[in-house]
């Protein structure tokens, strides 16, 4: 199912502007929160965007490790994403190092080429080392991550693009506000274009 995608086609990945997860790890911290403000920015190296407040877990940890992985969560982890979107990593700290992954009970694998886990049962991930642009990251929260790994389930994503038909418990997330989300809808090709 899950399946390497070329980094010059991991844009695609967020180029439909879905609701992410973002994990972090640094030592034996882990953290992860949901995040609708991403978009991918380069194709080659790719690179991608995203909003990661001042007073977030998630942006320490990404500060003290230097990186971070994106999760694509679809619409049968609905109830999941709003939940650690919802609370603190910091809060839920107590005597164990999972926090949100033990709280909530999210099932993670182990990364390729960063220390931050994966997310099982989203339909996409890439794993992303921050680019540093302190006066971008302080003065608007906005990271910038060069994607060193990615992935897609070949049950929706494939030769380079999203296919949802007979998979709508796998369609994308997109919130959009007040803890109201949509699923993306099937994808359409007019022309011919790559």
């Amino acid at each position: 199912m899950k399946q390497s995608v070329p980094l010059n086609k991991a844009y695609r990945l967020l180029n439909h502007g879905p609701t992410v997860l973002v994990t972090t790890a640094h030592g034996e911290r882990r953290n992860i929160m949901a995040a609708a403000w991403n978009m991918p920015l380069d194709f080659n190296p790719p690179k991608i965007a995203i909003v990661i407040d001042k007073q977030t877990y998630t942006r320490a940890l990404i500060e003290a490790s230097g990186s971070f992985a994106i999760n694509v969560p679809c619409h049968a982890q609905v109830d999941m994403v709003l939940q650690v979107g919802s609370s603190s990593g910091r809060e839920l700290w107590g005597s164990t190092p999972d926090n949100k992954f033990a709280a909530y009970g999210v099932s993670t694998f182990a990364a390729s080429e960063i220390a931050a886990p994966l997310v099982a049962g989203c339909v996409a991930w890439l794993e992303c080392r921050v680019i540093p642009e302190p006066h971008i990251q302080n003065t608007y929260d906005l990271y910038l991550g060069e994607v060193v790994a990615a992935w897609a389930d070949d049950r929706v994503f494939s030769d380079g693009r999203w296919h949802f038909d007979a998979h709508d418990a796998m369609r994308t997330l997109h919130h959009i506000a007040g803890g109201a989300f949509m699923t993306v809808s099937d994808p359409f090709m007019t022309g011919n274009v790559d």
